[in-house]
């Protein structure tokens, strides 16, 4: 029972530092430099080897059958992250981000679920090469770089993360039926692009 509690936590602190990102981008008008800043959060996961689902996904093809219990818990866990942060930010002073939060949430549920899915299938295609070269990768450039352009790539591309978007739901409070069939959708996107190259790494290039 405690590993299972600890999926939950782990991932409960992926999702607060996701949700620091966030903050980050809605924070900084400049969105080169924005995405550059929510890097950090992606980059601290890897460092502190917290859970957040969408780096984790792709190992699923190298895990035992239980391990989808693990990322279920993890994703768990990164929405109530997201919940917390989204929640405790619309306290604060900056009631800008919640409009600048309602303003990405409003685009995203505008769009198709078709669009949706390929932009989250993409996300999960660069979440798992930025996740993997960190783990594989010893030298220390090419380890860091790959997480800082890969968190750039996919917010400047306007690609789709289900943890990214939990925290933006949750700060400009829009939840509905509508919102958590697009998450899911979005979900199912990130976990399909990770596994197609996992599927090519693991066959071709593992060492």
């Amino acid at each position: 029972m405690k590993k299972y509690v600890d999926f939950i936590i782990k991932g409960f602190y992926a999702g607060i530092l996701i949700s620091i990102g966030g903050i980050a981008y809605l924070a900084i008008p400049d969105k080169v430099v924005g995405s550059f800043i929510f890097s950090l959060g992606l980059l601290t996961v890897c460092m502190y080897s917290f859970n957040l689902y969408t780096g984790k996904v792709g190992h699923l093809l190298v895990n035992k059958p239980n391990y989808i219990i693990e990322l279920l818990l993890s994703l768990i866990g990164n929405f109530l992250g997201t919940f917390a942060v989204g929640n405790l930010m619309r306290l604060t002073r900056f009631k800008n981000y919640i409009e600048l939060a309602k303003d990405i949430v409003n685009t995203k549920l505008n769009d198709s679920l078709l669009s949706i899915f390929i932009l989250a299938l993409f996300c999960g295609m660069i979440m798992y090469i930025a996740v993997n070269n960190y783990k594989k990768e010893k030298d220390v450039v090419g380890k860091y770089l790959t997480i800082f352009m890969g968190v750039m790539a996919f917010i400047l591309c306007g690609f789709e993360h289900c943890v990214a978007n939990m925290f933006y739901f949750s700060i400009a409070s829009v939840f509905s039926f509508k919102v958590f069939y697009y998450l899911l959708v979005m979900i199912l996107g990130n976990t399909l692009g990770s596994l197609i190259i996992a599927w090519y790494y693991n066959k071709y290039n593992s060492k």
